[in-house]
């Protein structure tokens, strides 16, 4: 975490320390944990929303390189097992089947 993401993490539990004591009784609650368990997680949630807010986002930041990087890992996520789709499901006819009724 940066400086400025560490500044505004500060700010943000001394501003809203009752709010997120409030979040972590609920959270605890919900979840049958102790609030000592739910702690370090919200907290980790919190600096995450926080530096994502503070650092650049990937588009205005990538070179082209990364661009095809990050695509094809996107890509590769998916699944590779499903079949295709049949010559009629993508026909014209199908799309437009229910114009006709």
């Amino acid at each position: 975490m940066n400086s400025q993401s560490k500044s505004i993490m500060s700010n943000l539990e001394q501003a809203h320390s009752q709010d997120i004591e409030t979040i972590t009784r609920l959270l605890a609650k919900i979840s049958n944990r102790s609030p000592l368990e739910i702690k370090p997680h919200l907290n980790t949630m919190l600096e995450q929303l926080v530096q994502s807010s503070t650092e650049p986002p990937f588009y205005e930041t990538a070179t082209a390189e990364e661009w095809v990087t990050a695509f094809r890992e996107w890509a590769a996520s998916h699944h590779h097992e499903t079949p295709p789709l049949s010559d009629y499901a993508v026909s014209r006819s199908s799309m437009y089947e229910d114009e006709r009724l």
